[in-house]
């Protein structure tokens, strides 16, 4: 069942047109979600201001200092295919809801929330795979606990234009910020710090990670509209066989899904205080790189039937990071997760997935390797 999601098919699907980008650009507007003692409120995208002032009664001001940032994230999330559903969708994250829980929530939708009929596949395709759930999912995620949800990925298109643009109307309603598309920027807030969320996938209806030098152009506008930048890769090959980053370009299905381990580093060299991963639908490894965390894939975190739940496909995980106000990294930790053969996720007491991400990250990155202590703390390379 991996790779049932791939972006180019038999089908025939190709880049968008220039009219359907236009359109994109036009729904590529810049969400902004506030987060404020773990509640989401919206905020006018014009209030660009990180700090908030107090007036008491008298004629004195006070300036609120900035907040360290917490916040959760996880790989790829989605909650069935219409009209395959789970019975009780409010319920389905019902068991992972107290570990995800943190101010800031993020996760990769791997889909559409629509009632769209129009998808990318043929009547006649084998192998193409449109994804959507109904619009009232979108509140089921944030009753969940997200609060970020990022549409950069081969799946945010599954249904034109028309399920885009359901997407984000859904995600805006249900008060989650999303990143991803063309130019677009989730900023969320935690007390008076803003946090950018910046989405990048290998296609041209996203931020497009293939283009280094657009992606650099977008970090340094998040830099300028927030205290703190979290970048999100949907990059690399797909499967088991897919969980080593190979620092070169990948390729599933004859489809370049870029250069993880490149964009990553440049991410950061570029201003991201954070990079986060998935795509390849297993763990990668984790580094660190010039002070900064790298999660090259945190794997699938629920799916319900719709890609493969068993051996290390079945391992998925929880990053939790806390970050200063100027993006340092300050504390993290890592929760092991475990699908059910539906992809349903549950906390695994086992720590398997901890044990494989260790493994991989020192094959992978040796004296950069970030480590998961026994207790679940990610633990920094000795200087």
């Amino acid at each position: 069942m991996v790779g049932k999601h791939s972006a180019r098919t038999s089908n025939g699907s190709k880049r968008p047109t220039f009219k359907l980008m236009v359109m994109l650009f036009v729904l590529a507007v810049v969400v902004v979600a506030g987060v404020a003692l773990g509640a989401a409120n919206v905020l006018s995208p014009v209030d660009t201001s990180t700090t908030s002032t107090i007036q008491p009664a008298s004629t004195t001001t006070t300036t609120i200092a900035p907040s360290n940032v917490t916040l959760s994230a996880v790989g790829d999330t989605e909650l069935g295919n219409t009209p395959q559903l789970p019975a009780n969708p409010s319920g389905y994250l019902t068991p992972i809801k107290a570990a995800l829980a943190a101010p800031i929530v993020f996760g990769n939708l791997e889909g559409t929330i629509t009632s769209a009929a129009s998808s990318k596949c043929s009547a006649t395709s084998t192998n193409c795979y449109a994804f959507q759930v109904p619009t009232a999912d979108a509140a089921v995620y944030r009753a969940a606990g997200f609060t970020v949800m990022n549409s950069a990925n081969n799946h945010s298109h599954d249904f034109g234009y028309q399920g885009a643009l359901d997407t984000t109307t859904a995600l805006r309603a249900a008060a989650i910020a999303q990143a991803g598309l063309p130019g677009q920027i989730g900023v969320v807030r935690e007390g008076t710090t803003r946090v950018a969320f910046v989405g990048f996938a290998p296609y041209a209806n996203t931020n497009d990670l293939l283009n280094f030098k657009a992606a650099a152009q977008l970090i340094a506008q998040a830099k300028r509209i927030a205290d703190v930048v979290v970048v999100y890769m949907h990059a690399g090959a797909e499967g088991s066989s897919a969980d080593h980053v190979t620092r070169a370009s990948e390729y599933f299905v004859g489809e370049n899904r870029g250069n993880p381990y490149a964009f990553a580093h440049a991410a950061i060299d570029d201003g991201a205080d954070l990079v986060i991963a998935s795509g390849p639908h297993a763990l990668r490894g984790m580094e660190w790189y010039r002070g900064h965390l790298i999660a090259y894939s945190l794997g699938d975190f629920a799916n319900y039937y719709d890609f493969a739940s068993y051996g290390t496909l079945r391992l998925s995980a929880i990053l939790h990071v806390t970050l200063s106000s100027s993006g340092s990294f300050l504390s993290g930790h890592f929760t092991s997760v475990v699908l059910s053969p539906s992809g349903q996720p549950s906390v695994d007491p086992t720590d398997a997935a901890a044990a494989l991400v260790n493994q991989l990250s020192v094959a992978d990155f040796a004296a950069r390797a970030a480590r998961v202590a026994p207790d679940g703390t990610v633990v920094a390379p000795a200087r």
